[in-house]
């Protein structure tokens, strides 16, 4: 079976009326690339970022289009009723600014396009003793290591990133079992789960974004570990002082954070108040020229770095509170 990939350039003051009338019409499974939306999530999320892929940048410049796909043999009548359809949304809607409306058509090989992906994944062995496995695959042989079943589809977080790796790669040796673990900014959930398999008590993931924390918690149920292991929450610690103090509550052996330099500065003033005494505050996601911004705040926070990690461009720092009166 093939499909037709129909590219649909519009303007951005358009997409939104535009994607509402080919989903009346039936087109479903949009997918929209729009530089404006993009430009706005840039500007309302710079603090969670310590860069942006100029690359990716130039290409979304004034980039404002949805595509969409039709199923072979239909797709040629389907193809006839889409350009009607567009035709007449000028006159329609004569105060939207639609663009130019053209079209631009692919023919996609025949084969699971969507899916295709799947077939050359490979289960990705992390340290020693991980192995991140996709949900939708069955491997008979673990060579011996612990399986973390992660939805691959979501870009929350699979193990792949250097950042990740690092802090999997850490837990592998904090872990000695029975801990109580944080993440903040937890995304997927994939350290929580890492540090429920390799036998902490207790973990809870912490995100500002509700969807990581549905996500988390689908993810932790995948890999056996219900409410009693592992709870998952939303919540700015950073700026909710009554929502840290919930949170903190009783403190934590290991506290990671997987989050970018600039975040992890401002986070690091509340860490004292969910560590436990003599417990290991594990942060990643920092680029090597922000290091020692990193480790300064660590300082000023009351904690020592214990041990450093590098992997491409990123940094992992290890500490531990020097103060017991931090918290």
């Amino acid at each position: 079976m093939q499909w037709l990939e129909v590219t649909i350039r519009t303007a951005s003051g358009g997409v939104e009326l535009l994607c509402a009338e080919l989903s009346e019409a039936g087109f479903d499974s949009l997918m929209i690339d729009d530089s404006e939306e993009f430009r706005e999530f840039l500007e309302t999320s710079q603090q969670y970022w310590d860069y942006v892929d100029n690359d990716l940048r130039k290409r979304m410049e004034g980039l404002s289009q949805v595509r969409l796909y039709l199923e072979e043999p239909s797709a040629e009548t389907e193809l006839v009723r889409l350009r009607e359809l567009l035709a007449g949304l000028p006159a329609r809607y004569p105060a939207c600014d639609f663009g130019p409306l053209t079209l631009k058509l692919e023919t996609i090989p025949g084969e699971d396009w969507e899916n295709s992906w799947k077939q050359n994944y490979r289960p990705l062995p992390v340290g020693e003793k991980l192995l991140v496995v996709p949900q939708w695959m069955t491997v008979d042989d673990l060579q011996g290591r612990l399986p973390v079943l992660l939805d691959l589809g979501l870009a929350f977080g699979t193990g792949a990133h250097a950042s990740t790796s690092m802090c999997m790669c850490a837990l592998e040796t904090l872990i000695q079992g029975g801990e109580r673990v944080a993440d903040l900014g937890s995304g997927s959930g994939i350290l929580s789960i890492c540090a429920l398999r390799l036998g902490a008590g207790s973990a809870v993931g912490i995100d500002i974004d509700p969807a990581a924390e549905h996500i988390a918690r689908e993810n932790a149920l995948r890999n056996g570990f219900d409410e009693t292991r592992f709870r998952a929450c939303t919540g700015d610690v950073i700026t909710d002082r009554s929502r840290m103090e919930e949170l903190a509550r009783g403190g934590y052996d290991i506290v990671c954070a997987n989050i970018v330099a600039g975040v992890l500065v401002r986070l690091m003033p509340v860490i004292p108040r969910f560590l436990r005494p003599g417990g290991t505050f594990l942060c990643s996601g920092i680029l090597n020229e922000r290091e020692a911004e990193v480790r300064q705040a660590i300082e000023q926070a009351g904690l020592s770095v214990t041990e450093s990690r590098h992997k491409d461009e990123w940094c992992c720092l290890l500490a531990r509170c020097t103060n017991v009166d931090a918290r």
